[in-house]
């Protein structure tokens, strides 16, 4: 009797999440969604767990976000990976978060594949292990010909830089004759970001209940609308992103005009 009433439950609970997939896809879906997935080390503490075990576990709801996203239509899912201030934790965490990437696509890959997702990444490589940038350009030449959601990896990535690096691209440009002052605008600066393939995100979400954008993106999310949630990112689910973007649509986008 119990395992059946565990079925009627899962088949309950699923018929409603399709519904509501299906109810909100009737409106604008954002096209572009930026996750800053925060609260591995604070899930895992709270059960008394090492902090790489929160880790281990994140990974495990990147795989349900992108597909829920890939199904919602979004075109663009920019997840923050890793900081390039990251580095300042403890040796054995960052060696572990650097061997996940290898662990996640070395499963994930087939389906990212079949479900025509296109892996991509942003961010400094050259301080990326071996081992973690192979993992990360098998999947983006595997993926290239795919054209439906872009799974963007922002890893080692600090928006700081990636703003000042910009500012020395124009620089040298128009020291070179190739770019003219008067042709500087906020479209041709964008260009210069290592998001020039991208819209800016419609859609910032940070889980664990900081507010704060922690170098990401300062750029591009300047019209962005935000949602915080204090669910640490282990524990973010389906019905959290729909939740997040059912409020994206309540909301009136102005971009600073009335």
């Amino acid at each position: 009797m119990l395992n059946k009433f565990r079925l009627w439950k899962k088949s309950t609970t699923s018929s409603t999440l399709r519904d509501k997939i299906n109810e909100i896809k009737e409106l604008p879906v954002p096209e572009h969604v930026a996750i800053i997935m925060d609260g591995n080390g604070r899930w895992a503490k709270k059960r008394a767990l090492p902090r790489i075990a929160g880790h281990h576990e994140g990974m495990k709801v990147v795989r349900k976000t992108t597909m829920l996203a890939n199904d919602l239509g979004v075109k663009t899912l920019t997840l923050y990976a890793f900081s390039t201030e990251n580095w300042k934790r403890p040796k054995n965490e960052v060696e572990y978060i650097m061997k996940l990437p290898a662990e996640f696509l070395g499963t994930f890959l087939p389906e990212l594949v079949k479900n025509n997702v296109q892996v991509k990444m942003m961010g400094y490589k050259d301080q990326l292990p071996v081992h973690t940038l192979r993992a990360i350009e098998k999947a983006i030449e595997e993926t290239k010909n795919n054209n439906g959601l872009v799974l963007n990896f922002a890893l080692n990535y600090g928006s700081r830089a990636e703003i000042l690096d910009a500012v020395k691209l124009v620089l040298n440009d128009s020291k070179n004759g190739i770019l003219k002052e008067a042709d500087l605008n906020e479209e041709v600066f964008s260009s210069y970001l290592m998001t020039s393939d991208f819209a800016d995100p419609d859609l910032l979400i940070r889980t664990s209940g900081e507010i704060r954008l922690s170098n990401f993106m300062l750029w591009q999310l300047a019209y962005s609308e935000l949602w915080f949630t204090e669910v640490l990112w282990p524990d973010f689910n389906e019905e959290h992103l729909l939740e997040a973007i059912e409020v994206f649509q309540k909301r009136q986008r102005r971009f600073g005009g009335i």
